[in-house]
């Protein structure tokens, strides 16, 4: 199989460069080399701009294409409609952020979706993101009816992850002490190591499947104290967690996801548990959180010195604990 990635370079594009050399397929990379432009010597890099810059993809054919970046619905547009007559096959990567205001746990592929109060705009913000990716899946579907394959991604995590989203937590259970755990330990939560992702996306790609898929993991239900707990099996420190309520960590504006990774207050924690029921029957597979915890730190090691872009300093922790202490002790 011949296989075009649009990205290919960076964090989940990477994974999948390599899951697809790894099957043994042949890649070709269109990007602007401007991230890690010394990956991948061995296979053919197209230069180009998916804004205005396509002519590299001309007259050309491939199986399936993969768009690992696609924001803006008319780029998207412009995409499919270069590739129309060059691809059997679209792979989308989008996103859960798709979901309006989710009911109850375990809704799943027709959940229903956020709209835009102005569908033109192309201002990528925290509150556009999900509504333009709507629409951006809308595009290629237009212009591909039937042979897109749209990827809802859930958070991807592990090894060259560049928002440290999930990093964080390996990382500061690793150096031990107390640590601030938010929520509780049976809150929920939903992730893939992208590496899990990229070959299930490649497998899916080689079948010539289609349609909607929520693609987030695992296949059981995983709680918080779950993965703080195989946090402190891989590092063995001695790390201790207390855990501080939602209500405290809104009042001092800590902010979900960023602030304090892979947490969500519990009343708008529906979407970290969505069903993919759907993927796993048509072969979605995971591999131990432990290996990507491991991985996770080992990558994360390698790295320069520098602050997480994730989570918070260990300075504000104090603090927060301090506070947590002196109100649950008063």
């Amino acid at each position: 199989m011949h296989i075009l990635i649009l990205g290919g370079t960076k964090f989940l594009g990477r994974h999948l460069t390599e899951a697809a050399l790894k099957a043994g397929h042949e890649v070709t990379l269109f990007n602007r080399g401007q991230t890690n432009p010394d990956l991948f010597p061995q296979v053919e890099h197209v230069m180009g701009d998916r804004d205005g810059k396509l002519d590299g993809l001309q007259g050309r054919r491939w199986d399936v294409v993969v768009d690992t970046c696609g924001y803006v619905p008319r780029l998207v547009r412009a995409a499919a409609e270069a590739l129309r007559d060059s691809v059997e096959q679209y792979v989308f990567i989008s996103t859960i952020s798709v979901y309006d205001e989710l009911e109850s746990a375990g809704m799943d592929e027709s959940a229903p979706l956020q709209t835009l109060a102005d569908p033109t705009t192309e201002t990528i913000t925290g509150e556009t993101y999900g509504g333009l990716k709507v629409l951006c899946e809308e595009a290629a579907e237009s212009v591909l009816p039937g042979r897109v394959l749209h990827v809802r991604s859930g958070l991807i995590i592990g090894p060259h992850d560049p928002t440290d989203r999930f990093t964080y937590w390996p990382v500061r259970v690793a150096q031990g002490g107390e640590v601030l755990a938010p929520g509780t330990p049976e809150g929920h939560t939903q992730f893939i190591d992208g590496r899990d992702q990229a070959e299930w996306i490649v497998r899916m790609a080689g079948a010539r499947k289609s349609g909607v898929y929520n693609v987030t993991g695992p296949a059981e239900a995983l709680h918080m104290g779950d993965v703080l707990a195989a946090c402190q099996q891989v590092s063995g420190t001695d790390a201790r967690f207390t855990w501080v309520d939602d209500a405290f960590l809104l009042e001092h504006e800590v902010a979900p996801f960023v602030q304090m990774p892979v947490w969500v207050p519990a009343a708008a924690n529906n979407i970290q548990a969505l069903s993919v029921r759907k993927a796993l029957e048509d072969g979605l597979t995971f591999r131990p959180l432990t290996e990507t915890i491991r991985d996770t730190l080992a990558w994360h090691e390698s790295r320069p010195a520098g602050d997480l872009k994730a989570g918070i300093s260990r300075e504000r922790e104090a603090e927060l604990l301090a506070a947590w202490h002196a109100k649950t002790q008063a």
